[in-house]
């Protein structure tokens, strides 16, 4: 009965140990194994048998790319500023063989790598630089830090600068530079715009007495063309009525003509003729010797006619 339970306790322990040398590497994943304390192979992704008691897992790895947020460093500027610079870098392990032998802490050896390149680079940039040249300072620092840990199995992918921290004092003047300047452009803007406004007010003002000036010189010249109009017309009334008296005239003179008067009707109508001519507002009046003769023949006339009517 010993024995059976023996034998069990001894196959519980060997499936045990079996079950623990039954190894599954996960996806981006890989275990670095050794042997009797010697290097002996890179399991990668799927399921794997290790000798019990010889083989044993060194190191497990992840392959994916991973990111690291180092703390704030002091670092000196060519023109001898302070600045705290915290840095983001991204990575990768390519061979899990070097990460696992090439240094003791890869990330600390990374932080402290970082730290020094950062330096050397800011060194040689002065404040301004520093703040607008982000771009330069992460293109050196990725082909440096990747150059470095070559050695490790590390491929550094990116290097970020996450926060630029200069002093206070350069801080407070900063900000005055930046709301002079933002003043600057304030009235820059609002002089443009008066100059503008100015400008379109003068040219209102010039389209307006334009406007005017032709306005008034359409209306002259429909005045003068109206008056000329006008003058015309009435012109042609008069020679109308011109036109018209000479007619009668000639008229009358055609009938007086065709009644065939005798010389004593014609003496009549010259004297009425006179008559008429001395009834207007002259002072002095020149009386021919013809008419004087027509006077005294009318008054023979009358006379004898008075006598006649006596018998």
């Amino acid at each position: 009965m010993e024995g059976l339970i023996a034998l069990a306790v001894l196959l519980v322990i060997v499936l045990i140990v079996l079950v623990n040398c039954i190894k599954i590497v996960p996806q981006a994943h890989a275990m670095v194994i050794e042997r009797l304390g010697g290097y002996l192979t890179t399991w990668s992704v799927g399921l794997h048998l290790k000798v019990p008691f010889i083989d044993r897992i060194a190191k497990k790895v992840i392959l994916k790319e991973q990111v690291v947020d180092f703390p704030p460093q002091p670092v000196i500027t060519k023109d001898n500023v302070t600045m705290q610079i915290d840095t983001v870098v991204y990575f990768q392990i390519t061979d899990p063989k070097l990460y696992a032998y090439g240094v003791e802490n890869p990330i600390m050896a990374i932080e402290n790598l970082t730290a020094t390149t950062l330096r050397n680079i800011i060194g040689d940039l002065e404040l301004d630089e520093t703040l607008t040249s982000r771009e330069t300072i992460n293109t050196k620092m990725r082909a440096t830090l990747d150059v470095a840990t070559d050695p490790w199995g590390i491929k550094v992918n990116r290097v970020e600068l996450k926060n630029i921290i200069p002093p206070k004092a350069i801080q407070d003047a900063m900000e005055k530079q930046m709301k002079a300047e933002r003043e600057r452009r304030e009235a820059i803007l609002r002089a443009e715009g008066e100059k503008k406004s100015t400008i379109l007010v003068a040219e209102g003002n010039k389209e307006s007495v334009i406007l005017d000036a032709e306005a008034e010189k359409q209306a002259a010249i429909l005045r003068a063309e109206a008056k000329k109009e006008a003058t015309i017309q009435e012109a042609a009334g008069q020679a109308e009525a011109i036109l018209k008296i000479q007619q009668a005239n000639a008229d009358g003179l055609r009938m007086l003509k065709e009644a065939n008067p005798d010389n004593a009707v014609l003496q009549i109508k010259s004297l009425e003729a006179f008559a008429k001519a001395a009834d207007g507002k002259a002072t002095k009046i020149i009386i021919p010797s013809e008419i004087q003769g027509i006077a005294g023949l009318t008054k023979s006339i009358a006379e004898i006619a008075a006598d006649k009517t006596e018998k």
